[in-house]
């Protein structure tokens, strides 16, 4: 219907807010201890001015690029986001919506939906893991993820378990049972069309991960894989060489802050890296990424593919970090909202908003395609990146 169109992220973000339960909302927007890391990433954006040229401009605009050996008609990747339970059709419905604006999906170890079913609705689709478990079940996970047909493998590990909240974590249930619903049913009541929508799907929000069993048995948990997940040692280098050799394929290392880990990436044999800080959602006062991001991709750009993931709201965010090297950017947060606000609709509606965006700022600088774009195109402010990379 044409009033569940939506022109901008925010307005997505406003009618989330409306339809969503409290406490559902709640964990969409969190972000670790005073959340510094969670505003700066997006306040850091609108630090950045463009320079337009007023004539000249080509007609038309070239999105089109290609990562981890995936084209792609813009340079959006879904990143990957725990259970999805804002909508039923969670993780499937945004890897329709990434199929239908040819994109790709990035799935979470801690998704909702089976690889399975995700890759079904969208072939180019990346697999999420993280350093948990001893090698053999890291190895039969990668197992799984390749028999199921992933593309790559992104392995994130900017995650300290940091929990302490300013003002208050959101409550996660254990499992979805007489309790979880005599405590959240009043606020779910406050949500009709929230409420409805589960009720019409026949099921309650999922709280198991099957992503992360390591065999056929019966899929762990949440809480059960978090807690092998929290209980692992971090990995080392060698430990995240041995997972390229094991998977063979293409690989990301998601979660770098600092050139001298974006070269360790480019040591072991990885294939692309994520300048990430976990969308503010990990080691609070981190820097925002695209601060990081120029340094980064002049270090070690020409070696391994380079993408941002944090704080992009709107086009002119995507056009300024590939102006400053990266080859694409992973939103998370943005399409969460348009899920929640309308479904599969509201994930095409989220990408048709970038895709305008970043058409309509390459207009206004003069580009006649993504590649041409250079950090001569943005006006940047003093002391905006770091004295010392």
């Amino acid at each position: 219907m044409a009033n569940d169109w939506f022109e901008s992220i925010a307005i997505a973000q406003e009618r989330a807010k409306k339809r969503l339960p409290k406490s559902v909302y709640q964990a969409l927007i969190a972000g670790a201890e005073r959340g510094s890391s969670l505003e700066s990433n997006v306040a850091s954006f609108a630090e950045l001015m463009l320079l337009p040229t007023v004539a000249g401009a080509p007609a038309e605009r070239d999105q089109s690029t290609t990562v981890m050996g995936q084209s792609m008609s813009m340079p959006v990747i879904m990143s990957p986001t725990g259970v999805q339970a804002v909508h039923p059709d969670g993780e499937v419905a945004v890897a329709r919506a990434a199929a239908a604006r040819g994109v790709v999906m990035a799935l979470s170890s801690f998704a909702s939906k089976p690889l399975d079913q995700v890759i079904e609705a969208n072939p180019q689709s990346f697999f999420q893991m993280y350093w948990a478990g001893d090698r053999d079940s890291i190895s039969a996970r990668l197992d799984r993820a390749k028999q199921a047909g992933a593309k790559g493998i992104i392995l994130t590990l900017d995650w300290t378990f940091t929990h302490s909240r300013d003002w208050g974590s959101p409550d996660i249930p254990s499992k979805v049972g007489i309790k979880t619903m005599l405590k959240h049913g009043p606020e779910a009541l406050m949500h009709p069309k929230w409420l409805a929508m589960w009720a019409r799907s026949g099921h309650l929000p999922s709280l198991t991960t099957p992503n992360f069993r390591v065999d056929d048995g019966a899929a762990p948990g949440f809480f059960e894989a978090y807690g092998t997940w929290m209980g692992t040692p971090p990995p080392t280098w060698d430990d995240v060489a041995w997972m390229v050799d094991q998977w063979g394929g293409e690989l990301m290392v998601k979660g770098i802050s600092r050139v001298d880990d974006a070269k360790r990436c480019v040591d072991v044999g990885a294939t692309a890296l994520s300048v990430s800080n976990h969308g503010g959602n990990n080691l609070d006062g981190t820097p925002a990424p695209i601060r990081m991001l120029p340094g980064i991709a002049d270090a070690v750009g020409d070696q391994i593919e380079v993408v941002l993931d944090g704080g992009v709201r709107r086009g002119s965010d995507v056009v300024k970090a590939l102006a400053f090297g990266a080859k694409a950017v992973m939103v998370g947060r943005a399409y969460l909202w348009g899920l929640a606000a309308n479904g599969q609709g509201g994930v095409e509606n989220v990408l048709d908003v970038l895709r305008a965006g970043t058409d309509s700022t390459l207009l206004g600088l003069g580009k006649g395609s993504i590649h041409e774009l250079s950090k001569d195109d943005i006006l940047i402010p003093p002391h905006f990146f770091p004295t010392d990379w």
